[in-house]
């Protein structure tokens, strides 16, 4: 893609995605909060921590990431266990969310479904193995 073609994307509103955490203990979904804060630009504050429900069905976490601005640098973040999140966007912009995640943490795309002119990925996050 050319900067032409990226900043129509940008212009029509096409650099936000929709990002679920679900299936995961609430410092997880803090953790990938945190990194996506690091990376892009969200509506979550940094410090707005998910809290943890006290019912037994399952607990989803939310927030709209902006990534019209290229990735910006992050540190790996530590996971307790694999988290599950759902992105929602267009092409370019799930595109662009998932290379700043992978910065982050190691992922693994586990499902798709493809529209005309958005797609939604479930993604596998674990963390990213640090060199000794």
């Amino acid at each position: 893609m050319n900067d032409a073609q990226e900043a129509a994307q940008t212009n029509q509103g096409a650099a936000q995605v929709q990002v679920a955490v679900s299936d995961c203990p609430p410092e997880d979904a803090q953790t990938v909060f945190s990194a996506l804060n690091a990376v892009f630009v969200s509506d979550r504050a940094t410090d707005d921590a998910p809290p943890d429900s006290a019912g037994t069905g399952v607990t989803v976490w939310a927030a709209t990431v902006d990534v019209s601005a290229p990735p910006a640098e992050a540190a790996p973040r530590r996971l307790t266990a694999p988290v599950t999140a759902t992105v929602q966007g267009g092409y370019w912009a799930v595109d662009r969310l998932r290379a700043g995640l992978a910065s982050v943490f190691a992922l693994q795309e586990v499902g798709s479904t493809s529209g005309d002119q958005e797609q939604e990925a479930q993604l596998r996050l674990v963390t990213r193995p640090i060199a000794a």
